[in-house]
């Protein structure tokens, strides 16, 4: 895949509100291991698809990933620590 893009609003909200940084889900694209899930729950459907993932910093924090893939390039939607339900489903139906 392409150049993983993260714009400014994003950004924003990774920061303040999730305490997550660019370089750490630039980490987990790198780190991840398993296959991308679709998000197909009626409210986050959207065109193209929306992907996500778990993977961990290269310091051992894990993080849910949700992006989407439009012209060749990942548009980061979100980033946050995953919950346990999260690390199940991932655990289960993503590797």
């Amino acid at each position: 895949m392409g150049t993983i893009v993260i714009s400014a609003a994003v950004r924003a909200k990774l920061e303040q509100k999730h305490n997550v940084t660019r370089l750490e889900v630039c980490e987990c694209f790198d780190n991840r291991c398993g296959v991308l899930l679709i998000d197909d729950r009626e409210e986050h459907r959207r065109d193209p698809p929306t992907l996500w993932f778990i993977a961990e910093t290269n310091t051992g924090r894990p993080l849910k990933v949700v992006f989407q893939v439009r012209s060749g390039n990942m548009y980061v939607i979100t980033a946050y620590e995953a919950n346990d339900i999260e690390m199940n489903i991932y655990e289960t139906k993503g590797k």
